[in-house]
């Protein structure tokens, strides 16, 4: 072993070695019971261990010009501060643009708690309950009389006829007259002055069954900003009722004291939010600042008002216009299904390399899982995360991987039938692969870099995925492969011949004589796609691009779709979209509004003896569509311009406008396949179609390499000539790389779960389409686009 092989050696075994030490064991590792053995390197995302993905918007409408310029700093130090005391691991909170704040609460399973905890303002007022039954008599009687005002009961008619009455009767009674009747009428505005500094509120007694009304001062005595600290306990008087237990501060303590001393046998009304939770008598001074507040409430309620007293309240109020929340049920199956669909795939992927390449492709297998285990420790130390659309990701990252070990030893191949021996093969074979593979990764990096910076949550796991997959399979490819090949055609035991199958041999089908038939096959295909996507309209898209709210729920036992729309049509949703899953026990609902605890509520009325776990839930507001959609056409054609320059600058513009036109036409025909097979476009969709364009690039790429050099090879041959060569050339490469990926998509398309499926659908349809433009549509366009010869760069 020669020195520079040894300093290769170590330096993969010890960039490899780094890897397996700080990403293992990547998942978290338990026993037979469940129990939590070793934790997991790599962060999983929502989408895998369940949770909750929120997007909140601060309405600043009723605050001034001044209040509005930090509201959303303020409420997003209130909303974490509320999120650290609910004791969640690792939870993010961060402002984006705008007035707009993201969640992320990682294993949060109780959804109407965490919602209730975010989104409420929390406002507490100390103010005190009027004792004076006159004027509380006198506030009823308003209310009903306006009731009835409003109700219709009584006409305008009868009600004049009525007044006039009783001022009659007043008058014969009394005798009023003069100055007496102006006193009284003095009298009553008084009461009403006085009554417009109270409001009658409303609370339920202890039973929880009759409602008790109360006049309540508007004015404050004190407000929740003085609370230092709020914790639940239990009154054992009261056989275990839990009541929340506050500290006040300083300033707060002496308000507190002054107002129990000077109200001494009055009631004090405990107001959140507007609305009256509790009004206990003050018996004693409270000199100490510490205070409990009593009412019916629950243990999570009380939890909820301890921590929302204690965090303070939100400047103003915030609306949620995305969620997205996730079961543990459905992260677990999330989980098992990606590893199956990833082991098939892999497996599948490494009996074929080393089945066709033998000694080459054992060779290849063992650089696949060295590079699995790089992207792994990658992502634990750079702290990313994987998530369902990462793990199709990583299952894509193993076909694609595959590509470079087959431009290289088809390149051996070539440069050992000219005689060359196996050293010199191997060295001429790396140096002819490596352009290609650095033009074909870059494309496929420029997408993903793309998705990355224009997509969100999971879609951001899977571009990190992708991106690190990328770079790794060069690593793996160009460095680990060839670090091999030299140990084992060098020294006493060295091979001095790679043994390969070899199913297409020297091909010469005449490609560009077929090109305008092609042309008009792909035209029908397009013309039958866009008809039936045209015709669809607002129906090719998901929540994610039209706003609404997606459910999905799984039952013990099977459900039939009637007895749960019967069940819905009780809560006025029996016309919504449901939809069965081939598991039949799964049920996806799709409503515009969010009526998720109607429906749950009424699902364990209806079907008491069926369990069910809810296993995701999805909200989008109309104005985060909205903005969706901007991104998702963004990302599509940032992408496009961004391989449109990068060819241009690498090759010509001529064959920028032809790669161009067969991205089109990938993504065309995709689009139409989603419309024709009634999937809707969605997120994970848009991923997909921003992959098939980076992959069909990637094969274009190589024809194009190819092309550039037999243009200086040929420089007899005509235009269409050398085309043609150039596409045989590369057609067992094309070939053999497109099976490899279709053979991990198809893992993912029947194992990988329902969650992706429509993503592995696109990814089918793109991986056969884009392979077949990169040999019919992308080079001959190279012969028909209008242009003159342009010399070859070099």
């Amino acid at each position: 072993m020669t020195k520079n092989l040894k300093w290769k050696t170590v330096l993969v075994i010890l960039v490899v070695g780094f890897a397996f030490w700080i990403g293992y064991p990547p998942l978290d590792v338990r026993n037979k019971e469940g129990d939590l053995i070793k934790e997991g390197k790599v962060n999983l995302g929502l989408d895998l261990q369940g949770g909750m993905y929120l997007v909140l918007e601060v309405d600043t409408s009723g605050l001034t010009e001044e209040e509005a310029r930090d509201a959303s700093d303020r409420a997003v130090t209130t909303i974490r501060n509320r999120i650290d005391n609910m004791g969640l691991k690792e939870p993010l909170i961060n402002k984006v643009t705008g007035d707009r704040i993201v969640i992320q609460l990682p294993g949060e399973t109780n959804r109407e708690e965490a919602i209730k905890i975010v989104n409420q303002v929390a406002h507490l007022e100390f103010r005190l309950v009027s004792d004076n039954p006159e004027l509380f008599k006198e506030a009823i009687a308003i209310k009903e009389a306006g009731e009835e005002e409003k109700s219709g009961e009584m006409r305008p008619e009868e009600a004049k006829e009525g007044q006039a009455e009783v001022g009659e009767a007043k008058v014969e009674e009394t005798g009023l007259v003069g100055e007496e009747k102006e006193k009284e009428a003095q009298a009553e505005e008084a009461k009403k002055k006085e009554l417009e500094g109270y409001e009658l509120l409303t609370m339920k007694d202890r039973s929880n069954k009759e409602i008790i009304e109360y006049l309540v001062s508007k004015e404050v005595e004190m407000r929740g900003e003085h609370i230092a600290s709020a914790e639940v306990d239990f009154d054992q008087q009261r056989f275990g009722t839990p009541y929340v237990k506050f500290t006040l501060d300083k300033e707060g303590a002496k308000i507190f004291a002054d107002v129990t001393r000077e109200n001494l046998e009055k009631q004090l009304a405990i107001v959140l939010d507007g609305t009256l939770i509790s009004a206990p008598v003050i018996r004693s001074v409270i000199p100490g600042g510490e205070g409990r507040i009593e009412g019916n409430f629950s243990r999570d309620s009380a939890r909820r008002l301890a921590i929302v007293l204690e965090s303070g309240s939100l400047p103003c109020p915030v609306k949620i216009i995305e969620e997205r929340t996730v079961g543990p049920t459905l992260g677990r199956d999330s989980i098992e299904k990606g590893i199956r669909a990833t082991l098939i795939g892999g497996v599948a992927v490494l009996i074929f390399m080393a089945l066709y390449y033998m000694i080459a492709g054992l060779i290849a297998d063992f650089a696949l899982i060295l590079n699995l285990i790089l992207i792994m420790g990658a992502l634990a130390y750079f702290h990313g995360t994987l998530t369902l659309p990462g793990i199709a990701g990583l299952v894509l990252t193993i076909g694609m991987s595959v590509d470079a070990n087959v431009l290289i030893f088809e390149r051996i191949r070539e440069e050992s039938r000219l005689g060359k021996s196996i050293r010199a093969a191997i060295q001429s074979g790396f140096q002819r692969a490596f352009l290609t593979i650095l033009d074909a990764n870059l494309t496929t990096l420029i997408t993903a870099l793309i998705l990355f910076q224009f997509g969100t949550g999971p879609v951001r796991g899977f571009a990190t995925v992708l991106s690190i997959g990328i770079v790794s399979s060069m690593f793996a490819a160009i460095v680990i492969t060839r670090l091999i090949l030299d140990l084992f055609t060098t020294g006493e035991r060295k091979i001095n011949k790679l043994t390969m199958l070899q199913f297409i041999k020297d091909s010469k089908i005449n490609f560009i004589g077929m090109r305008k038939g092609a042309y008009i096959v792909s035209i029908i295909l397009i013309i039958i796609g866009m008809f039936a996507f045209m015709r669809k309209k607002e129906a090719n898209y998901s929540i994610d691009f039209t706003g609404g709210v997606l459910q999905q729920y799984k039952f013990h036992t099977v459900v039939p779709l009637d007895n749960i729309r019967a069940a819905l049509r009780e809560i006025g949703s029996g016309n919504v979209p449901i939809q069965q899953f081939a598991d039949k026990r799964e049920v996806l609902i799709k409503t515009q509004e969010d009526n998720s605890n109607d429906i749950i509520a009424k699902f364990k009325e209806s079907f008491k003896d069926n369990s069910f776990d809810v296993m995701r839930i999805e909200k989008v507001g109309p104005s985060i569509g909205k903005d969706l959609r901007e991104k998702a056409l963004k990302a599509v054609l940032f992408a496009m311009l961004g391989i449109c320059i990068y060819i241009s600058f690498r090759f010509e513009f001529r064959f920028a406008i032809a790669a161009i036109v067969a991205l089109l036409h990938d993504v065309l025909i995709s689009l139409g396949a989603l419309a024709l097979t009634n999937r809707e476009i969605s997120i994970p969709v848009i991923a997909a179609l921003l992959t098939i364009v980076g992959y069909s690039i990637n094969d274009t790429i190589v024809v194009f390499d190819r092309i550039r050099e037999d243009r200086k090879l040929m420089r007899k041959a005509t235009y269409p000539e050398i085309i043609n060569t150039s596409i045989n050339q590369t057609l067992s490469r094309t070939l053999l790389t497109s099976l490899t990926t279709l053979v991990v998509v198809l893992a993912l398309y029947f194992f990988g779960g329902e969650v992706i499926n429509d993503f592995a659908f696109v990814m089918l349809v793109g991986v056969i389409v884009g392979t077949y433009s990169s040999v019919f549509v992308a080079s001959p366009i190279l012969i028909d686009w209008p242009s003159k010869r342009v010399k070859v760069k070099r």
